[in-house]
């Protein structure tokens, strides 16, 4: 249910400012900034705000939904909406089409996982067999060999353990390095002389603090793969298969980034995929994303990834005599307390 914001005194009237009598406004569901209830009735954060904008200005109005915020922008374009009102993102590209208020909330793009924790195994997998994990293994390998060799050098003509020939005596010191490594030296076959117990000396320390180092990383990256899903930094997004609602600003992001991703038509479809497992990530704005998982009671969780910052905006068309008044009230608005509370009954949070 929405606040009612406190109104303060009505000023220029749409007649005054060259406007039709009635305005048309364009919405599409965004919630919670944008609702439709069974009878109707238009609800939300953007939607009380431009109540409040309304009613300091004198305006009357009357909305029209749309699909998509492109459908908003197409019809700000083409003069068939005097305004629109959603989860509008400022962009570049909108910007050169139609004008836009000061934002009134600030937010990001946010990535919904799957949760079911089974699914959630996959990640684990594919970090033992990634490249880094791979080049760990590989450096810990490389100094188990170094090691070796060089007992074998330094052993060869004195310790028969290391000795018969260059492949028995480079294999024993390879072997032996690497049970000092694990700490499962055979204590019948120690080094001999000074240079080979220097370098075992060394080894052995070494290799505590290399094992200790790897063991920590890898259970680190293990235990956060497993508990948060593929998706821990935006760079994992490439690596998964991501879908985006088509025709918003997180899709020229993720065109930006290069990152391949499906579309679907709405946040709810893309849910649906990501349920059915044709995706691993959604990729969305944020505070949409954690409004429809936790009212919606969708079986997904909201990773703590969050980029491409984005600031939400009342749309117009261009060069509108509506836009530095509008601006007045939102500055204003966002100074009061009542705005506060409109975001804390929505999003359970006191600002943005």
């Amino acid at each position: 249910m929405a606040v009612a914001l406190p109104l303060q005194t009505v000023g220029s009237s749409a007649e005054t400012m060259g406007l039709p009598q009635v305005l048309v406004v364009g919405t599409k569901e965004a919630p919670p900034f944008a609702m439709k209830d069974q009878s109707g009735k238009w609800t939300g954060i953007s939607i009380d705000l431009w109540n409040r904008v309304s009613n300091q200005l004198g305006l009357q109005y009357r909305f029209e939904e749309t699909d998509t915020v492109q459908s908003l922008i197409d019809g700000l374009n083409e003069g068939r909406y005097d305004v629109a009102v959603a989860a509008i993102t400022v962009t570049a590209e909108r910007e050169r089409k139609v004008d836009f208020t000061t934002p009134y909330f600030h937010t990001g793009t946010g990535v919904a996982v799957q949760s079911d924790r089974i699914a959630s195994w996959l990640p684990v997998f594919h970090s033992i067999t990634s490249y880094s994990f791979l080049q760990a293994i590989g450096a810990l390998l490389g100094l188990a060999l170094l090691a070796g060799v060089l007992i074998w050098l330094f052993e060869r003509r004195s310790n028969e353990g290391f000795g018969g020939g260059m492949i028995r005596g480079l294999s024993s010191g390879v072997f032996w390095s690497a049970n000092a490594m694990t700490q499962r030296a055979d204590a019948s076959v120690i080094p001999m002389t000074l240079a080979g117990r220097v370098v075992a000396v060394i080894w052995m320390v070494v290799s505590v603090i290399a094992i200790a180092v790897f063991t920590a990383g890898i259970t680190s990256t293990l235990t956060t793969k497993r508990l948060h899903g593929m998706v821990n930094s935006a760079a994992d997004l490439s690596s998964v298969r991501v879908g985006v609602v088509q025709g918003t600003a997180t899709e020229e992001a993720l065109m930006g980034m290069r990152i391949r991703y499906k579309t679907v038509i709405s946040p709810q479809k893309g849910f649906d995929a990501l349920k059915n497992g044709s995706i691993d990530a959604l990729v969305y704005d944020r505070p949409i994303l954690a409004w429809m998982i936790r009212r919606g009671g969708l079986t997904a969780d909201l990773s703590e990834v969050t980029f491409e910052p984005q600031d939400y905006a009342i749309a117009l068309r261009r060069d509108s005599p509506l836009r530095k008044r509008i601006n007045v009230v939102l500055l204003d608005t966002q100074e009061t307390d009542s705005w506060k509370e409109v975001l804390f009954r929505y999003l359970g949070r006191t600002m943005n």
